[in-house]
């Protein structure tokens, strides 16, 4: 395959990206990763793992080649021990940049794969005895209030993972009002946790970014078209939206690739090269705390 990427990916950041090494198989390793984005001339990458921290692993990808700024950060599952401060402490120490709240040992995803025969999570959707909850009796647990004030501390970035709509709004409410500035709805048209058009118009006018993700339009999902991602961008505004596209897994093309067709195909529904610039870079390099010229 020719090394022929859009020049909006030229600087562009992939704010949701798997590879391996992980407990799922994976298209590429890191390195392959990093290969193709420094083809791309991409600002960067987002590393992405369920299971574990990628805060290391983007220490050494960025000794290794520092063209391509490699991020990481923490979801907080059960295999890291769900809603555990010391955990995300140690992340942001280790220069991680995102602190995901549960996926698979979210509620709202272990319900939403229960019955499903899919290729996603190698055909074991839960791998996750039990579910990490954020609340007790209605009220959020102490812990979350701790993981709040770190991510605020260390200016990360929280991103919502597969929690159900009312979690979801929950944690937005209570983390703004503990002082965490920079909030992502994850994947908002993806059917594992689905927000309602009116609920993303809301997210966004609290100062949220609105994750739009090549995944939901993917055989796995068949969610959306990205002809109907582009008209919620259109309604949501683009100053709001990024665009990632939670690739990786072995039976789609590689990232870099998807991220191209993404583009291509947004471009070719109305989206200006000037939103896809907003969305893919300007708004990415905001949340991460990047330097323009960096």
């Amino acid at each position: 395959m020719k090394n022929q990427f859009h020049p909006l990916l030229e600087g562009s950041y992939d704010f949701h990206v798997h590879s391996s090494p992980s407990i799922f198989k994976r298209r590429q390793t890191d390195w392959e990763l990093l290969e193709d984005a420094k083809a791309a001339k991409m600002g960067g990458i987002v590393l992405k793992s369920h299971e574990s921290s990628t805060a290391e692993r983007a220490f050494l990808l960025n000794e290794k080649e520092p063209s391509v700024s490699v991020f990481g950060g923490i979801v907080l599952n059960q295999h890291v021990g769900g809603l555990n401060p010391y955990a995300v402490e140690t992340a942001l120490k280790m220069g991680g940049k995102v602190v995901w709240f549960p996926t698979l040992s979210a509620g709202q995803h272990q319900q939403y794969f229960k019955s499903k025969n899919t290729k996603l999570f190698n055909g074991n959707p839960l791998l996750s005895e039990s579910t990490v909850s954020i609340d007790e009796d209605g009220h959020l647990i102490e812990e979350v209030e701790i993981i709040f004030r770190l991510i605020t501390d260390y200016d990360a970035v929280l991103a919502t993972g597969h929690m159900s709509l009312k979690e979801q709004h929950q944690i937005v409410r209570a983390a703004k009002e503990a002082g965490v500035r920079k909030i992502i709805i994850q994947h908002a048209d993806m059917g594992i946790s689905k927000i309602p058009l009116e609920d993303q118009l809301y997210f966004a006018s609290e100062g949220c970014m609105i994750e739009k993700c090549l995944l939901a339009c993917s055989s796995d999902f068949h969610d959306l078209t990205v002809e109907e991602m582009a008209k919620t961008i259109e309604i949501i505004g683009h100053e709001s939206c990024i665009l990632v596209t939670d690739y990786g897994q072995p039976h789609h093309e590689a990232p870099v690739y998807a991220m191209n067709r993404f583009v291509e195909e947004l471009l070719s529904h109305g989206v200006s090269e000037e939103q896809v610039i907003r969305m893919l870079q300007e708004n990415p390099r905001t949340l991460l705390g990047v330097d323009k010229n960096e």
